[in-house]
C-alpha cells in the first residue's frame, strides 16, 4: 500500500496483519490504546481482548500504522509499533484526545519542564550540552496550534524541524543517539504519547504531557471522569511498573528506521525495534523474508 494514496485501505491492512498475529499469542491481552472504540474500529479497538486468554494479563497499545497518509503518500517515517506492560500500567487517555508533550534523551531529562517557557528550557539545553542555542533543534508537527510557540523558539536563536505526521517517530528520534534533533515539543495524541512513553521508558529519557482538551465539552468530560487537566504526567505516570516491552517496524524510509524494501526475486527487508525496560535491551533488527511462504503461511488472509 505504500505510495498507492489509499490512507484507509493501508490503515486496514495493517490492523489486519496485526490482529492475525496478536491472536496467536499465549497471553490474556486487553487493548488499551488501540484504533478507536469498537463501533469505529471492527478490530483492535480500545477495550478489545486479544490473545489466547492464558496468563501473562497484560495491557497493549498499538498503532499498526501511525502516518496513514505517509504510508499513502510514500512519504518517510510511517512506522507500525506495538506496546506491552502489566494489566493496569497504561495510562487510559479517557476523553482527551491531545496531550503536550514533551520529550528528550536522558543527557537533558532532568531539564524538560514543562511548566517553564520552551526558549528557557532550550538555552539550559545548549548549555547543558556544550553548544550554541543555534545548535538546537526543536521537532514538532506541523499544526496551526503551534505557530506561536514556532515563532519563539525562532526568536530565542533555536531551530525548528518540522513534520508532518508521526509523533511516536519524532519521539524515538529526540531520545536517540546521535539525532540531528535535540528536543520534542508539540501538542499531538494523547494515545501516542502514551505509545511514546512505552518506548522511552525502554530507552531512556524523559517524556512529559500535560492533557490538552479541544473544547470547554472535553474539558468537562475528563474532569467528570476525575482526570487532572493541569497535571504534568511523566514517563511513570504514562507507564507504570518495570515490564514494559515496545517494538517498531520501519514502512517507509525514516529517520529512526529503515522501511520495508523489495529487493526482487520474491523478497522483501524489514528493519525493526525492539526492547523492554526489566534488562535495558535494545535490539535492531534486519530482516529477510520470503513473501511466497509468508502468504502461504498466513494463508492469504492478507498480502504481504
Amino acid at each position: 500500500m505504500i505510495g498507492r494514496g489509499d490512507k484507509e485501505a493501508a490503515d486496514q491492512a495493517a490492523v489486519d496483519a496485526m490482529r492475525h498475529v496478536l491472536d496467536s499469542v499465549s497471553f490474556d491481552g486487553v487493548v488499551v490504546i488501540g484504533e478507536g472504540e469498537k463501533d469505529e474500529a471492527p478490530m483492535l479497538y480500545n477495550g478489545e481482548h486479544i490473545g489466547d486468554g492464558s496468563l501473562p494479563q497484560v495491557d497493549i497499545a498499538v498503532d499498526p500504522l501511525e502516518g496513514t497518509r505517509l504510508c499513502a503518500l510514500g512519504m518517510p517515517n510511517a512506522i507500525t509499533v506495538i506496546a506491552l506492560a502489566e494489566r493496569g500500567a497504561m495510562f487510559d487517555p479517557g476523553p482527551c484526545v491531545y496531550m503536550e508533550k514533551l520529550a528528550g534523551g536522558p543527557e537533558i531529562a532532568d531539564l524538560l519542564d514543562l511548566e517553564r517557557p520552551l526558549p528557557q528550557t532550550l538555552n539550559l539545553i545548549a548549555q547543558r550540552k556544550g553548544v550554541d542555542i543555534r545548535d538546537v533543534v526543536v521537532t514538532m508537527l506541523d499544526r496551526p496550534r503551534h505557530h506561536e510557540q514556532m515563532a519563539a523558539v525562532r526568536e530565542a536563536g533555536a531551530r525548528v524541524r518540522l513534520i508532518i505526521d508521526g509523533d511516536v517517530s519524532a519521539s524515538l528520534l529526540a531520545v536517540s543517539d546521535n539525532s540531528p534533533v535535540d528536543v520534542l515539543w508539540g501538542i499531538g495524541g494523547t494515545p501516542e504519547g502514551v505509545i511514546s512513553a512505552s518506548a522511552i521508558k525502554c530507552l531512556g529519557g524523559q517524556l512529559l504531557g500535560r492533557l490538552w482538551p479541544r473544547d470547554e465539552q472535553e474539558r468537562e468530560l475528563a474532569q467528570a471522569a476525575g482526570y487532572e487537566i493541569g497535571r504534568v504526567l511523566t514517563v511513570d505516570d504514562l507507564v507504570k511498573g518495570e515490564h514494559v516491552f515496545f517494538a517498531a517496524t520501519g514502512v517507509t524510509d525514516g529517520d529512526v528506521l529503515q522501511g520495508v524494501r523489495y529487493p526482487g526475486g520474491g523478497k522483501a527487508s524489514t528493519e525493526s525495534l525492539v526492547m523492554r525496560t526489566r534488562s535495558g535491551t535494545v535490539r535492531r533488527i534486519h530482516a529477510r523474508h520470503d513473501r511466497a511462504k509468508l502468504r502461504a503461511l498466513n494463508a492469504a488472509r492478507f498480502d504481504i
